[in-house]
């Protein structure tokens, strides 16, 4: 459960880092981060692939996820960098503020600070349930099962990586 939990706080970063963008009404930065969005699918689908492939390939480890030798760090640095190179959140973010007329709020720095730490708390709890959820069924699978579970989310990781770099060249 602490792996999954620190998987979430990287996507909770990220998604607080996006926020934080979008709200401030950092417009230059937002516009460079959807101008580059080509850049950013192919390197996210080239990961995307590779994840995929690798999750794929793996055989479920017998002792649980704290057992993985990337660690903490690496959970949380592999979902930061999934999240961040995900061009949709900085455009989902902008227009989800925009909508609500929360977008250039960057003249009140309090109503900005509020803002993201709503985002970071709630993408963090709702990563919390999730892995709270997981872990309580997770002793219900055994090996076998586990691996199957590996090989489907792998495919559909894999099959997500090759849309992003797909979605270029078309």
């Amino acid at each position: 459960m602490v792996f999954g939990i620190a998987t979430g706080l990287g996507a909770a970063s990220a998604d607080a880092l996006y926020a934080a963008l979008a709200g401030s009404g950092l417009a230059i930065v937002s516009a460079f981060l959807v101008n580059q969005q080509n850049g950013i699918h192919l390197v996210g689908g080239l990961f995307l692939c590779y994840l995929g492939i690798r999750i794929a390939l793996s055989v479920p480890a017998a002792h649980g996820a704290e057992d993985h030798k990337e660690g903490l760090a690496g959970a949380y640095g592999t979902t930061f960098f999934l999240t961040i190179t995900n061009p949709i959140t900085i455009i989902s973010f902008a227009g989800i503020f925009a909508g609500l007329g929360l977008a250039g709020l960057d003249n009140n720095l309090v109503s900005v600070t509020s803002m993201v730490l709503g985002v970071f708390i709630g993408s963090s709890l709702w990563w919390l349930f999730l892995s709270g959820v997981i872990s309580l069924f997770r002793t219900r699978f055994g090996a076998k099962e586990m691996l199957w579970v590996n090989r489907i989310s792998g495919f559909v990781i894999l099959v997500f990586g090759i849309i992003a770099i797909g979605g270029i060249i078309l």
